[in-house]
């Protein structure tokens, strides 16, 4: 009874959900998480040949449904033509994990024009493109539906080398909460996953050097996380439990943001 219980307020089945940046980390992970829940799934990325390979494992292992498709959030023409081929093959992606981002560490003064101009097209603009489109084909079809956009523990607080990374993502924090306030009265309900240091490509060199060992042992956890420490939170977003749940920003992070804040 507890098994039905759980499957009926957490599970997926029947939805479609799309995850852009799903080559690797933590898209991945979700990607993988998102069908054992039941879900078919998009998996969007620029490495085409990744998420191909991952579209295929994800078929053999869940038995659900996986499409790749060329995906570049910088690019508005692939976000349309991602959600062209979702629509036309698997039908309206109602959870999308909006999950593609890059990372530029430097002191505040060595930050360049550049650094901030490919930060902020990706990590917030970038999220702007999917999130809005996926409102849009939510709208048409008449579905309700779940965005959750990763954001970070550095949205809400800060570290050295951060400057750029910490203000993208702050910003994708207030636009979820505005995104939330606006799509509320469609259905649609939006959140920000605030992660900690997990280990993925995007920061894995940051944290073997001097500094990022010095930051992980100072934290309360004094680890990284694991990707599947981080499922939970993103299933709750996605699924029926969270049906009064938007406009917020989750930390999972071992209380690190408690201590930076």
């Amino acid at each position: 009874m507890s098994n039905d219980y759980l499957s009926e307020m957490f599970g997926l089945s029947g939805k479609v959900a799309l995850v852009a940046g799903a080559s690797s980390g933590i898209g991945a992970a979700f990607a993988v998480a998102l069908a054992k829940a039941g879900a078919d799934v998009v998996l969007g990325a620029r490495r085409t040949d990744r998420i191909e390979a991952l579209a295929a494992q994800i078929t053999e292992e869940t038995g659900r449904k996986a499409l790749a498709v060329a995906l570049d959030v910088t690019d508005a023409g692939t976000v349309k033509a991602a959600f062209d081929s979702a629509e036309a093959t698997l039908g309206t992606p109602t959870v999308v994990c909006n999950n593609a981002g890059i990372a530029v560490p430097n002191w505040a003064l060595d930050d360049s024009e550049d650094d901030w101009d490919r930060t902020m097209n990706t990590n917030l603009k970038g999220m702007w493109r999917v999130g809005t489109e996926a409102a849009r084909r939510m709208l048409a079809a008449g579905k309700p539906g779940s965005i959750l956009n990763t954001a970070s523990i550095l949205g809400l607080g800060n570290a050295p080398q951060q400057l750029t990374y910490a203000t993208s993502k702050a910003g994708v924090v207030q636009m979820s909460k505005a995104m939330a306030l606006e799509w509320q009265r469609h259905g649609i309900r939006v959140n920000a996953l605030c992660p900690g240091y997990f280990v993925t490509e995007i920061n894995d060199v940051f944290l073997e050097t001097d500094l990022g060992q010095k930051m992980l042992r100072r934290s309360p956890a004094k680890r990284a996380g694991k990707l599947e420490e981080l499922i939970p939170a993103m299933l709750m977003f996605a699924s029926s439990a969270s049906s009064f749940t938007t406009g917020t920003a989750l930390p999972v992070d071992g209380a690190h943001s408690v201590a930076i804040a």
